[in-house]
């Protein structure tokens, strides 16, 4: 029910037709802009229970989510609110896209120490580059990247690419479940 209701909410708010250069420099006729999902309310009911649930099957156990700011970030906060009381609980954090020269001057936001256990979360994965450099920067930071959590992956090589690099990508959905082809 809830992937179903997930499903409509992605094809109703995020996906747009036309003709698209993804931030990965590909053409696409078509778009998902997740955020309009991810940021509505229901969004953030649906992607925290359904992230959360798709985090326990895994087996992963982690301290906190988060990822590249700003796509990841209502996909973390959301299976960080949808976590409290469970008795596991997870907290969020964020990872810049560059560095402030001025505060902390630190690369990861949040709820993040070193040594703390992890899901990087995506809202849409193209080419896996935005999973890719946030779990760099939180093994930088001293962290361990337990697995990558997106909500739609395009079927367009980033996760492939990420697993052959040896990590674990689950998607919540698929651009083949939204009925879209590249």
């Amino acid at each position: 029910m809830d992937r179903e209701r997930l499903r409509q909410l992605l094809l109703e708010r995020s996906v747009q037709r036309g003709n698209f250069t993804l931030a990965s420099g590909r053409k696409s006729s078509y778009y998902i802009d997740c955020r309009r999902a991810t940021m509505s309310a229901a969004g953030m009911v649906l992607i925290g229970r359904m992230g959360l649930s798709a985090i326990r099957e895994a087996g992963w156990n982690p301290v906190a989510v988060g990822g590249l700011t700003m796509g990841a970030d209502p996909v973390a906060y959301a299976i960080a609110a949808a976590s409290h009381g469970s008795g596991a609980e997870i907290d969020a954090f964020s990872v810049r896209k560059e560095v402030k020269a001025h505060g902390g001057r630190r690369a990861i936001e949040g709820n993040f120490t070193p040594g703390d256990r992890v899901v990087v979360v995506e809202d849409v994965i193209t080419t896996g580059d935005s999973a890719r450099r946030a779990a760099a920067a939180v093994e930088e930071a001293g962290g361990s990247v337990l697995g990558i959590l997106a909500v739609v992956d395009r079927e367009e090589g980033g996760k492939a690419g990420l697993e052959t690099e040896g990590r674990t990508v689950i998607a919540l959905m698929t651009a083949g479940t939204l009925g879209l082809t590249p």
